[in-house]
């Protein structure tokens, strides 16, 4: 059985990154939690510290465990509130990862109805790209993933894509930037200034080409994994940016910018993705009914 005095001491030294910071918060000696950790590691017969002097480092199976201790430690807390309170506050916990490509605004309206639920849900929201985001789904820590295009075919996770919706993209400006443009759109777009979703967004090949069809060069001043760092740079005026229609509004009202153009021949796609074929949790299946309910209704 797991020794959770010894896991308490494991957390506490990879927090410190040290023995001797660690007893002092623990008001151990040094040489008493030095050897707990080592009766730990010789327990579970794997290194879980590299040592480098007075510093140690975790070893891969070290950053295994503290994910599995955090979550651990992290569910008895809960416990203990819920007794605490006679039990009056339980909640299910719904965990999302969310690859970092897809806009904050979606995000949201996919995920609002999960609040609105009849039980009370504690929502925990996990940014990242999407490969780092499957792996974490892949050993349960995550209940499902959102993103903006299926599963890769080349991973050897298992897990299923299921379609939310897709969504037409505008051409959006400060108004000043704006006005600078002439003819009609798309011509008006030549020779200014893009601002262009990261590498892991489907947009960064898709509006390139689009571009290139309609005989439109455009120049990239700047590529951003982050689409809300994007918007910030497009709302301090360094380039137009684009974003799906369906959070139009949304973008426009936050970062007052207005309109320049759309197009239905770029797609942007969201996709809810599970480790089953059938959605069981009832907070995802909210999201999944949610959206084909009508969140992209309109959308282009």
């Amino acid at each position: 059985m797991l020794n959770y005095k010894h896991l308490h001491y494991f957390v506490s030294v990879a927090r410190e990154g040290g023995v001797i910071r660690a007893s002092e918060r623990l008001h151990l000696a040094p040489q008493t939690l030095s050897g707990q950790i080592l009766q730990f590691e010789e327990r579970l017969g794997v290194a879980l510290f590299n040592r480098s002097g007075r510093r140690m480092e975790l070893t891969p199976a070290g950053r295994l465990a503290l994910s599995y201790a955090e979550e651990i430690f992290q569910t008895g807390a809960e416990l203990e509130d819920i007794l605490r309170h006679g039990g009056e506050e339980r909640f299910v916990t719904f965990r999302v990862g969310i690859a970092d490509v897809v806009p904050k605004f979606i995000a949201y309206r996919l995920l609002a109805p999960v609040l609105q639920m009849p039980e009370t849900v504690r929502l925990i929201c996990q940014e990242d790209r999407l490969e780092r985001l499957l792996a974490e789904m892949a050993i349960h820590r995550l209940d499902m993933v959102l993103a903006d295009r299926p599963m890769p075919p080349t991973t050897d996770i298992k897990g299923y894509s299921h379609p939310l919706g897709e969504s037409g993209v505008a051409f959006l400006a400060t108004p000043a930037l704006a006005r600078k443009l002439k003819g009609p759109f798309p011509e008006s777009l030549q020779a200014e200034p893009l601002l262009l979703p990261g590498k892991d967004s489907s947009l960064h090949g898709a509006l390139p080409r689009w571009l290139d069809r309609q005989g439109i060069r455009m120049r990239i001043v700047g590529e951003f994994d982050d689409s809300a760092l994007m918007k910030a740079f497009g709302e301090g005026g360094a380039g137009l940016f684009p974003v799906a229609i369906a959070s139009l509004q949304d973008v426009v009202a936050h970062y007052q910018v207005e309109q320049v153009g759309a197009t239905d021949e770029i797609r942007e796609r969201f996709f809810l993705i599970s480790p089953e074929r059938r959605l069981t949790h009832p907070a995802a299946r909210a999201v999944s009914e949610h959206a084909q309910a009508g969140l992209f209704a309109g959308a282009g």
